[in-house]
């Protein structure tokens, strides 16, 4: 199954183009489904039918998870299905037809201004980690790009001159202009704190870990979680919380939506409007709890 796995990842990245990320979750998703198969006794998954597919999802359910991780794992089975048919490995896509939950839409968690001012003003400035880590919370909320895309950025991607960053991913790039005072935070990361931090002066990485490497994901939501329970703050916050506050902060500030979605780097404007069918939702919520004849 090994064989099978290398050359889905392959597939995924030349012919599907998918991001890191997205291909992580797929290859995770099959490498545990095929783990299944190999406990049925199915030693080669294209000899799985749909009843197998379904028995791994109705197991993936007993064992309580979520009905949005429950659809992600059939997406993952299914292209991983669909890259064998396009193989001529299997004629069939015994993932097709399966009929799963659909996901509850969970709201996010949404940052009031004064919880983001709370959480921004935690790192200490004295301590070069803390100086670095200011600079990346205060990027984060005022771009509001993604933590891979935070964390893939490099010295050259941002101009604090005209003050933007350049952010790439799998669909393109995007430019993004920066508050005064992140660029100010990111000026005192470069010129107090990311030479101590690298290990190699040709490292392109624009944040670095201890040992003077690009930043990781696992690294940066430790930093978050810390930073958050330092300031006292109850919401349980991850980096995309602040890509969401952003988004929010922006919309209910009067920015318009085709604006946010090109700084967002939605592919769709739907995906923008959800922040402005919350904020409609909290309108009306406030209406019927206050108005006098609501009731």
């Amino acid at each position: 199954m090994k064989d099978y796995l290398d050359d889905f990842s392959s597939y995924l990245t030349t012919i599907k183009n998918s991001s890191e990320n997205t291909k992580a979750s797929y290859l995770r998703d099959v490498q545990h489904y095929c783990d299944f198969l190999t406990k049925k006794k199915v030693l080669d998954p294209k000899n799985a039918d749909q009843k197998i597919v379904t028995s791994y999802l109705k197991e993936l359910s007993s064992r309580g998870k979520s009905g949005a991780t429950i659809i992600r794992t059939k997406a993952s089975i299914k292209s991983f299905y669909c890259f064998l048919m396009q193989f001529g490995v299997i004629v069939m896509n015994p993932a097709s037809g399966i009929k799963t939950s659909k996901a509850e839409h969970k709201m996010p968690q949404i940052l009031s201004s004064e919880e983001v001012e709370l959480l921004l003003n935690q790192p200490d400035t004295t301590d070069y980690k803390g100086i670095r880590d200011k600079a990346m919370l205060e990027l984060l909320y005022a771009t509001g790009i993604r933590v891979t895309e935070l964390l893939n950025l490099n010295i050259d991607d941002v101009n604090l001159e005209i003050g933007f960053i350049k952010c790439k991913n799998n669909r393109g790039e995007r430019i993004i202009p920066i508050y005064p005072s992140a660029v100010a935070a990111l000026k005192a990361y470069l010129r107090q704190a990311k030479a101590i931090l690298l290990s190699d002066v040709a490292q392109p990485s624009l944040f670095v870990n201890i040992k003077g490497e690009r930043m990781t994901r696992q690294g940066f939501f430790k930093i978050v979680k810390y930073y958050q329970e330092k300031a006292g703050i109850k919401k349980q916050i991850t980096p995309h919380t602040l890509r969401h506050s952003f988004a929010m902060h922006l919309i209910q500030n009067g920015a318009d939506l085709e604006s946010v979605k090109e700084m967002l780097g939605h592919a769709d404007i739907s995906s923008t409007q959800f922040y402005a069918r919350i904020i409609k939702q909290q309108i009306s919520d406030v209406y019927t709890r206050c108005h006098p004849r609501a009731q």
